[in-house]
């Protein structure tokens, strides 16, 4: 038995019948269960409670054993105050208020039906599963899986906008500053994100304001990765090394900080010499791209606005000095796809909830427009289920593995919900 389990059927209220007493005989009507607490403090905030013909508004707390009141030391902590019952599993001691009154304790384990703790039984050691509920996933109700992704959707949003106000905070609310950060970082995916972060965190963002050459800008990329340090006999990599030597005595720069990026299992096209002369172009033609992305709604128009390529050296090259089939570097479709899912809708998200907006129907249109994200988590899902229809599907699928099915909570889960509690009440 766990604790979190006892929440759950408190929450919820999955208990046999109404007709409840405590130890001690005092009849327990609940008007209002609380609400859950997942901080410091009681388990439940401001219950409403009839005991013995009396209505108490206060709090709950849940423990197994009456005895834990004292193991966690409550007895000398105010926050517990304002417990008016205690909900145990198994009552071993008398527990008491500091004015010496006894707080009235229910007993939940006479309350709870015996297939309702099967069924968490079952669902809690399927560990030898991909995920817990693998067997049951594919007959669970479409309502109930469509309406939990979407919530689950936008926790994934959430939590990104807690990461973007962090880095917001740092460029004093420059929201521009801010998307040139999350765009760069997202140019260098999942094997290069966190060095095309520390490139873009390595200057100041006004250097690409005040610039709109774009080998200049793409020196200043090159050399703040540290891919210009070697020594090349190439015309086009000597030009960019001493345009980068000027750049950075001019802006005093430094890249000890910078994360040296990887070509290393890398497709070529991915190359990190390709993407950020990508995005040296990108800022060259384009000063005030985050106030463009807030405008613009249609995915066309992204893709327009995204229809760029690398500089023409890149078009025979994927590396220095070394020739390649002729082919120019152009954004794919797909890859304007992740910076839609990763960049711009997180960010627009986040400026609307900043601003106090409501979160237009446009970001969800826009997300469930776009195709599902390639990768295993999803191919999984979709193998055991078909959920993955869109980048909505898969941004939420992505959120309840590493979130819920990893971390087995499948009590907040409303997949797991409805295969443990649906039939007690």
């Amino acid at each position: 038995m766990k604790e979190e389990l006892l929440h759950y059927i408190w929450k919820f209220q999955k208990l046999t019948h109404s007709q409840l007493k405590c130890v001690h005989g005092e009849k327990v009507q609940i008007h209002h269960p609380g609400t859950h607490n997942l901080q410091a403090g009681p388990d439940f905030f401001n219950a409403k409670l009839m005991i013995a013909n009396q209505l108490w508004a206060g709090n709950v707390e849940i423990h197994l054993k009456s005895s834990d009141w004292y193991v966690h030391n409550h007895q000398n902590d105010d926050t517990y105050t304002n417990v008016v019952l205690h909900v145990v599993w198994e009552h071993d001691a008398e527990v008491y208020r500091a004015d010496g009154t006894v707080i009235p304790t229910l007993i939940l384990s006479n309350y709870v039906a015996s297939d309702l703790l099967n069924r968490y039984q079952n669902l809690m050691t399927n560990h030898r599963n991909w995920i817990n509920c693998e067997n049951e996933l594919p007959d669970i109700d479409e309502f109930i899986i469509k309406n939990w992704l979407e919530r689950v959707y936008f926790e994934r949003l959430e939590e990104r906008q807690k990461l973007i106000s962090k880095e917001l905070s740092e460029l004093n609310n420059h929201w521009e500053a801010l998307f040139f950060r999350m765009l760069f970082k997202n140019f260098g995916l999942k094997i290069n994100g966190a060095s095309f972060l520390s490139i873009a965190r390595s200057f100041d963002f006004k250097i690409i304001q005040k610039n709109d050459n774009p080998e200049m800008i793409e020196a200043l990329f090159m050399g703040q990765a540290g891919l210009l340090d070697e020594i090349k006999e190439d015309a086009y990599f000597q030009s960019l090394k001493e345009t980068y030597k000027y750049v950075r005595h001019k802006y005093n720069l430094t890249n000890t900080s910078v994360l040296k990026p990887q070509f290393f299992r890398l497709r070529p096209p991915n190359f990190p010499t390709i993407r950020l002369s990508q995005l040296a172009v990108l800022y060259a033609q384009h000063k005030n791209i985050f106030t463009s992305m807030i405008k613009t709604d249609s995915v066309e128009a992204f893709y327009d606005f995204f229809d760029i390529a690398a500089s023409d050296y890149w078009t025979t090259h994927f590396n220095f000095g070394v020739p390649a089939a002729k082919r120019k570097k152009k954004l794919t479709k797909k890859f304007i796809d992740l910076l839609l899912v990763n960049t711009i809708i997180p960010i627009k998200f986040s400026y609307a909830k900043r601003n106090g907006e409501a979160i237009s129907d446009h970001l969800i249109e826009l997300a469930t427009t776009l195709a599902a994200e390639e990768n295993s988590i999803v191919s999984k899902f979709n193998s055991i289920r078909p959920l993955a229809v869109n980048s909505l599907d898969s941004q939420a699928l992505l959120q309840l593995k590493n979130n819920y099915c990893d971390k087995n909570k499948c009590l907040n889960c409303a997949i797991g919900n409805s295969l443990i509690g649906n039939k007690t009440g």
